[in-house]
């Protein structure tokens, strides 16, 4: 930027047009992002302060997050903060950026809640809970749950735990560190576990884009070589700790669909499994009931 007179305004117009360059699938909203941060303000905000100038320390800061955007990190990172579930959650690079694609896991576990409306505790499990998104909303939501939030990664639960209390759900989130539910006691159970677990293929991390790539924690993103070795881990595991009648519900990558079908079929502890899609129409997560006995 050179030292021109600069309203809200043409700071936009110009930043799009940089970050587009630079890669940005969504430059305008980018911009938009990091200028309202900077400001302190809404981004509906910026449309009525076009006209005003920028002054030179609200330039200073945007320029540095600009300059850093464009060279990749994540907006998320850069303002600390992420919308999920229309709830604010805090983010760090300890943590994945939530996704709307995760929501769908949301609604897949408050459908599963409805069985278990006349439970008066209900017993819900977050398995690799990173940020704490599932078992905050699980907690916020249903009044009546009680969540277990797992991660092995001591610097995610502190950003979940940090969540939960910012939200005002922490008296009914217990925090664990463990490697899916090795820490656990042997004969605790649930009614509905729920999981975004790693699910991408070692394969496919220069498809990535190189935000995700560079920026966003390796260990919560790659499972291994078939994308499914953790959740393989956790349909096994799950067996003993799911209540009959209990929903595990995990989000998956839409091409391991016939691998999860695959696992399952051979598997008489489970029954009626089914896939839910995303607004694509894709599928975006699974559902299947611990069978009785």
């Amino acid at each position: 930027m050179s030292e021109e007179t600069w309203t809200i305004g043409r700071l936009l117009t110009w930043t799009s047009e940089y970050l587009a360059s630079h890669g940005s699938d969504s430059p305008r909203l980018d911009a938009e992002v990091l200028l309202a941060h900077v400001r302190g303000c809404e981004r509906i905000d910026l449309y009525t302060a076009f006209e005003e100038l920028a002054d030179e320390s609200v330039k200073s800061a945007f320029r540095a997050m600009v300059k850093r955007r464009a060279e990749g990190t994540p907006v998320a990172y850069l303002v600390g903060q992420r919308e999920f579930f229309s709830l604010p959650f805090r983010v760090t690079p300890d943590v994945l950026i939530p996704r709307p694609e995760t929501e769908f896991v949301v609604l897949a576990m408050l459908d599963w809640a409805e069985k278990f409306s006349d439970t008066p505790s209900l017993r819900i499990a977050d398995i690799g809970t990173g940020s704490g998104v599932l078992a905050v909303c699980a907690a916020h939501q249903l009044q009546h749950a009680t969540v277990l939030a797992i991660d092995q990664s001591p610097s995610a639960l502190a950003i979940a735990q940090e969540n939960a209390t910012t939200l005002g759900v922490a008296e009914r989130i217990c925090f664990l560190e463990s490697d899916l539910f090795a820490q656990l006691e042997s004969d605790r159970q649930f009614e509905i576990i729920v999981s975004n677990p790693p699910y991408i293929k070692t394969s496919e991390a220069d498809a990535l884009p190189r935000d995700v790539r560079e920026h966003e924690p390796v260990a919560a993103l790659f499972s291994g070589e078939t994308g499914t070795e953790i959740i393989e881990r956790l349909i096994h595991e799950a067996e003993s700790r799911l209540m009959p009648g209990g929903g595990l519900i995990c989000e998956i990558s839409p091409q391991l669909k016939p691998r999860i079908e695959q696992v399952f079929a051979d598997k008489p502890a489970w029954r009626n499994l089914r896939f839910r899609k995303d607004l694509a129409g894709l599928d975006r997560a699974f559902e299947v009931e611990r069978a009785d006995g």
